[in-house]
C-alpha cells in the first residue's frame, strides 16, 4: 500500500518539524524520535488541516493526559461540554476527546476543535445517530462519518476494529457477567449479530488505512472488548481482541498509519503488569492509551481515585497516555467540577507515571527544598494542584507553619537543633 504524504513517510526521509518540535519538548535527540515515529513507538496526532499544540505520546515522551467531554441524549448542553472542555484544557490536559452523541454534532465538534490541543472522536456514535440505531449502520454511512471527521480536522479516531466475528464467538463461548461496556463495542457487536456479517471495520481495513493516510490521523485502536468489572477481566474475549489488535497494528504500520492501543478496562491490580506487557508484546510497543485502569468496582462517586490508582501502575509497566476517570463515571454525564476533578486527579497519576520515567524529579527535589525553608508560595507554584494546597493551608490564617503542627513543627524544630550544633 503507497504511504502517501504522512509522518511515517516523512520521518523516513529525515526529521519533520512536527518531530523537531517534539524532541525539543521531550528532551530527545531528534533522529531519535523520528525512528521511533517510523517504528510505530511515538505518535503525534496533528491533522494537517488545523494547526494546534503538538503534542508526542509514546517511547521517550512524558505520560499525557486525555480528557472526554460530550453530550448524551439525557442531557445536551453544548455550551456546557464546551466549558467543560476548556476548563480541562486550562487544568493541564493534553488532549480533548468529543463523545458528543446528542445535538448538532458537526457543530459540537467545530468549537472543541477551536481549543488549542489534539482532538479525537468515535465517529460510530455519530453513525448510529444518522442511521438511527446500531443494527441499521452500513459499512458505507461509517465511513463516510469516518472522512468527515478527519475532513473536519480531527487528530485522532477511536476506532473498534478488533470486535470482530472471533470475538463476538469468545464472548459467546466464555461469557461475562456484564458482556460488552464499551458503547463503541456494544454498537458493533449488536451490527455483527443483527445482520450476521463481519465488523466493516475489520473486514475493510486496507480501504480504512488508506482513508486515514490521506489524512495523516491517528488511528487508536478501541479496546471493545475491554471487561467491564474486575470478575470479568480473565474472560477470553479480551485476550482474543488482544491478539487481533496486535495483528491490525503491524497492518497499520505497515501502510504509513500513526496507531496507538486501548485496554484494558476493569482489572485487578495485580494483573494490570502483564497486560500492559502483553498489548506492548503483541504491537511492538506502540503506545497504550488507558481508561483507568479500574481496579475496584466498589468505589462509585471515587472512580476518579481508583483510576489513578490503576494509571499510575500501568505507568510504571509502559502505559504511556491516560484517559481522565471522572467522579462521576458510572453515574451521572460529568458536570464542570467533575471534569476539574478528574483532570487534576489524573495528572497527578500521570506525574507519578513520569517519576518512574525519571522525569520531573528536579521539581520533587525544588518542593524538598521549598518545604525544608517552609517556602510556601514557592510550594504552591510547584504543586499540580497549588490552588487547593494555597486555600486549605490559608484556611487557619497566615502561619509560618501548617495549623497541624503549629509550634511543634518537626521541620523547623529540627533545623533550629542543626543551626545550634553547627554554630
Amino acid at each position: 500500500m503507497c504511504l502517501m504524504h504522512t509522518l511515517i513517510k516523512a520521518c523516513l526521509r529525515g526529521v519533520p518539524p512536527e518531530v523537531e518540535a517534539i524532541a525539543k519538548d521531550e528532551g530527545i535527540p531528534p533522529h531519535q524520535a523520528a525512528r521511533a515515529v517510523t517504528r510505530g513507538r511515538i505518535v503525534i496526532p496533528s491533522n494537517h488541516r488545523r494547526p494546534h499544540r503538538l503534542v508526542g505520546i509514546g517511547e521517550g515522551c512524558r505520560v499525557r493526559v486525555n480528557v472526554n467531554v460530550g453530550t448524551s441524549g439525557s442531557l445536551c448542553d453544548e455550551d456546557l461540554e464546551v466549558e467543560k472542555a476548556r476548563s480541562a484544557v486550562a487544568l493541564g490536559a493534553d488532549t480533548l476527546m468529543d463523545l458528543s452523541t446528542a445535538g448538532d454534532l458537526r457543530r459540537i465538534r467545530k468549537r472543541i476543535l477551536e481549543l488549542d490541543v489534539p482532538v479525537g472522536t468515535v465517529p460510530v456514535y455519530e453513525a448510529v445517530r444518522r442511521a438511527g440505531s446500531a443494527v441499521d449502520v452500513d459499512a458505507d454511512l461509517l465511513f463516510s462519518v469516518i472522512r468527515e471527521h478527519c475532513r473536519q480536522g480531527v487528530d485522532f479516531l477511536t476506532l473498534h476494529c478488533g470486535v470482530n466475528r472471533e470475538a463476538l464467538d469468545a464472548l459467546t463461548f466464555d461469557p461475562r457477567t456484564l458482556g460488552v461496556v464499551s458503547r463503541g463495542g456494544a454498537f458493533h457487536t449488536a451490527m455483527m449479530a443483527a445482520r450476521g456479517e463481519e465488523n466493516p471495520l475489520y473486514a475493510e481495513f486496507d480501504y480504512l488505512l488508506e482513508i486515514l493516510a490521506e489524512h495523516d490521523v491517528v488511528v487508536s485502536l478501541g479496546d471493545g472488548m475491554r471487561p467491564g468489572s474486575i470478575t470479568d477481566a480473565d474472560r477470553l474475549a479480551k485476550a482474543t481482541e488482544y491478539l487481533t489488535l496486535g495483528r491490525l497494528a503491524k497492518r497499520a504500520l505497515s501502510a504509513g498509519v500513526q496507531r496507538m492501543i486501548e485496554g484494558p478496562g476493569h482489572i485487578p491490580i495485580d494483573q494490570i503488569d502483564y497486560n500492559v506487557k502483553m498489548v506492548k508484546e503483541l504491537t511492538d510497543g506502540a503506545p497504550l492509551y488507558l481508561l483507568g485502569p479500574i481496579v475496584t468496582d466498589l468505589a462509585p462517586g471515587y472512580d476518579h481515585v481508583v483510576a489513578a490508582i490503576g494509571g499510575a501502575v500501568a505507568c510504571m509497566h509502559g502505559a504511556d497516555f491516560l484517559c481522565m476517570v471522572s467522579p462521576s463515571e458510572h453515574l451521572a454525564l460529568p458536570q464542570v467540577k467533575d471534569i476539574e476533578e478528574g483532570t487534576r486527579v489524573a495528572r497527578i497519576a500521570a506525574h507519578i507515571g513520569n517519576l518512574v520515567r525519571k522525569r520531573e524529579m528536579n521539581r520533587e527535589l525544588r518542593m524538598a527544598e521549598a518545604r525544608r525553608r517552609l517556602d510556601w508560595e514557592e510550594q504552591f507554584d510547584l504543586a499540580l494542584t497549588g490552588d487547593l494546597a494555597r486555600s486549605i493551608h490559608e484556611r487557619d490564617g497566615a502561619l509560618e507553619t501548617c495549623s497541624m503542627c503549629g509550634d511543634l513543627c518537626a521541620v523547623k524544630m529540627v533545623q533550629e537543633i542543626l543551626k545550634q550544633k553547627k554554630e
